[in-house]
């Protein structure tokens, strides 16, 4: 779903910007859709690696229907529970950061 564009670490915390994939969401997989942008970009403090704060710059995509002008996001309450990643990004940052 995510991507990471730019990761930096400093002394107490780490830094990654994030980008969502320009895939359409599953949830409207039946929609002829396009992306139109991002929204506003938005930061989350994710759990601590390696004794560092985490922190989440996330710029999530915005698509809309050509034919209604309506336009859709996707759907970020399918994240893991408890969490505000997908479990298929926890992953990915744990193979990134160990």
């Amino acid at each position: 779903v995510l991507y990471t564009v730019v990761y930096m670490f400093y002394n107490r915390y780490a830094l990654l910007y994030l980008e969502e994939k320009a895939t359409i969401p599953a949830e409207y997989s039946d929609l002829h859709l396009h992306s139109k942008g991002f929204l506003p970009e938005i930061e989350v403090q994710d759990f601590p690696i390696r004794g560092k704060a985490v922190y989440l710059r996330i710029k999530r995509r915005r698509w809309e229907n050509p034919s209604t002008g309506q336009t859709y996001s996707r759907d970020w309450s399918l994240v893991a529970t408890g969490t505000r990643i997908t479990a298929e990004f926890g992953a990915f940052l744990k193979e990134l950061l160990g």
